[in-house]
């Protein structure tokens, strides 16, 4: 069975730091294109960051210079090294697999269950 896992959120003061991580099961993960993807309360699911296959990273505007991709083929692990958290921040954070990378949520297919990030401030 082929899903995905994630861990790390938290509750954090802005300024503060946190490391997402995102297991992957059940198939070739270096193969995939994998992805960050947050949704606020009353907002549309965004993408963060996303990994391809050939480890080339891409960054959405609002986190560029704060968060770091990075991912651990040995370990099937994908991370979000969250710095200089923002209340603006404050979301569900969802990794997420498929065979190229896009921003856009409906083209991936393999989504994990989500992990809470709140920033206060």
């Amino acid at each position: 069975q082929v899903h995905l896992e994630e861990s790390g959120g938290g509750s954090v003061q802005a300024g503060g730091s946190l490391r997402l991580s995102c297991v992957a099961y059940g198939y070739a993960y270096s193969s995939y294109c994998m992805g960050w993807f947050r949704q606020a309360p009353g907002k549309e699911r965004e993408g963060v960051a996303t990994f391809d296959s050939d480890g080339n990273t891409n960054y959405a505007e609002p986190v560029k210079g704060r968060f770091t991709i990075s991912q651990d083929n040995a370990k099937d692990t994908l991370y979000l090294y969250m710095n200089s958290l923002k209340p603006e921040d404050t979301a569900k954070y969802y990794c997420a697999a498929d065979y190229r990378c896009t921003w856009y949520p409906s083209e991936y297919n393999t989504w994990g269950q989500g992990t809470q990030v709140t920033v206060s401030s």
